[in-house]
């Protein structure tokens, strides 16, 4: 004759107190509410990084900032914090704002 076992357990299911104190989002970087710009000033020991006075999309970073830094998409492709100090804000018109988000700034 076979039995029958029943078993109680909740496999992978979180328990509500672990729920509530999960604050992640599923994503470690929160996208810009606008593109930012900012135009390099100087690029000490990283020209092949940076090129003075070109135009650079910054992207935020509330940390980085606190410690006077700012997030730019460099010539890699990728984003890297630099200091503040060698980069200048700059406002950019809305029509240029679509090219230069065209090309990839």
């Amino acid at each position: 004759m076979v039995g029958c076992i029943s078993l109680n357990f909740t496999g992978m299911k979180r328990m509500a107190s672990a729920r509530k104190r999960s604050r992640s989002s599923g994503s470690s970087k929160k996208p810009t509410k606008r593109p930012r710009y900012v135009v390099c000033l100087e690029n000490k020991r990283h020209r092949g990084s940076l090129e003075t006075r070109k135009v650079y999309r910054a992207l935020s970073d509330a940390k980085g900032e606190r410690a006077g830094l700012v997030r730019i998409i460099d010539e890699s492709g990728e984003d890297y914090l630099y200091p503040t100090r060698w980069f200048a804000r700059v406002s950019v018109p809305a029509k240029a704002k679509k090219a230069l988000e065209r090309a990839g700034v």
